[in-house]
């Protein structure tokens, strides 16, 4: 038996690290995955705490499975495991039955895995910890009180610490569409191997004050009947299509003119691209770096933009700037935090291809990359604010 609990206490612990370090390595990731579960249960009040609950979350995870193969307070440890993973049982399993989520990024998004294989890892999770709690007394300390401890504290520091940089300077393992080397337009598109969704055209009469559906196939036999009065039409989905989603969506840009001009800026050679998702982070923290950027950029021709979901709000801010003339694009807040990890950060594409992204703090090295970049012949995407005022003369 004793045998058998170092097995389990080993794959609990090894899981719970890994699993803690994976989503160290983006945390607001696990925050925004927490504030789906919040809105969808009424408690959007808890969205602003997601961030703090998700980075205790993940270092308990890690100093968790620390305390366990090192064998410290084997009972209150088994009893926080128990309870934590009674918790995900629960939150996984809700995933899968209610068909809410496909992924409850329980490994993050460098692994990600379904709703249902979730909630059969916790339950065997459930399982094995279990096992440990009823048989704790063969779960012995591996090290001295003092060596044990030096350990668990080097392992909160390090879980603590790789998060804030992480929340810095954007993740040290990039798993997300917009990684370094992503040619957009590609992600943009339904993958090939795609099976689209199924549906019927199901109408809707009304025969006798009451509503009734039926598609092209099951005509009611009376249906000449004048009495049948036509209410609606819809596509009903009768099988549900598997890997029909594209990996980014909401990539459309609009400028102050209300038209889009998302492929144009694909299509140029260079184009340097902040994503702002709000005004959280102040602008005197990242003014300066983004500056240099700015004048650097344009004094090649290359053109520079900002993407906000609160667009009219940041032309306001940014009015005492350097770059006050820059164009504030309006974008999708969901896939702006997708892209932006950090708030504010930047990119430099060439060509719809993603070849470098830097977070707010470090400004420096986009800076210098953008200095290496040869100048170009001014490619200005499209823009009806322009050639409207150039009519009007």
């Amino acid at each position: 038996m004793k045998f058998l609990i170092n097995i389990c206490r080993f794959l609990v612990g090894v899981l719970f690290i890994f699993s803690g370090l994976i989503k160290a390595n983006d945390p607001i990731g696990l925050s925004y995955k927490m504030q789906e579960f919040f809105d969808l249960w009424k408690m959007s009040a808890l969205d602003g705490i997601a961030l703090t609950l998700s980075i205790a979350m993940i270092a308990f995870e890690i100093i968790a499975g620390v305390a366990l193969l090192l064998g410290w307070q084997k009972k209150l440890i088994s009893w926080l495991l128990l309870l934590l993973i009674v918790f995900f049982t629960f939150l996984t399993g809700y995933a899968y039955l209610s068909g809410k989520f496909s992924n409850c990024g329980c490994f993050g998004d460098c692994i990600p895995i379904s709703s249902k294989a979730s909630f059969l890892k916790d339950v065997a999770l459930l399982v094995l910890i279990l096992l440990l709690f009823f048989n704790r007394k063969h779960i012995q300390p591996v090290f001295a009180t003092r060596t044990t401890r030096l350990l668990l504290l080097i392992s909160a520091v390090l879980s603590l610490g790789i998060q804030w940089y992480t929340l810095h300077y954007l993740p040290v393992l990039d798993c997300l569409p917009f990684k370094v080397g992503s040619y957009i337009p590609d992600k943009l598109k339904v993958p090939a191997n795609a099976i689209p969704d199924s549906t019927e055209i199901t109408f809707v009469y009304e025969k006798a004050g009451k509503k009734m559906e039926f598609n092209a196939d099951h005509f009611p036999d009376d249906f000449n009947d004048s009495t049948y009065k036509f209410i609606d039409r819809y596509d009903k989905v009768i099988r549900k299509g598997t890997n029909a989603i594209p990996e980014i969506r909401g990539f459309d840009f609009q400028n102050s003119a209300g038209t889009t001009i998302t492929q144009d800026i694909l299509d140029v050679g260079y184009a340097v691209l902040l994503f702002h998702e709000d005004r959280s982070i102040a602008l005197n923290k990242w003014e300066k770096g983004f500056e240099g950027i700015y004048q650097s950029a344009t004094g090649k021709n290359i053109p520079v933009y900002i993407i906000s979901s609160l667009a009219p709000l940041v032309k306001q801010e940014i009015a005492t700037t350097g770059f006050k003339d820059l164009e504030v694009l309006a974008g999708d807040r969901v896939m702006i935090r997708m892209a932006a990890r950090t708030n504010p950060t930047v990119y430099l594409f060439k060509k719809g291809t993603v070849i470098g992204k830097w977070s707010y703090k470090n400004f420096d090295a986009a800076l210098s990359t953008v200095k290496q970049l040869p100048a170009v012949a001014a490619t200005t995407p499209k823009d009806t604010t322009v050639i409207d005022s150039l009519l009007k003369k």
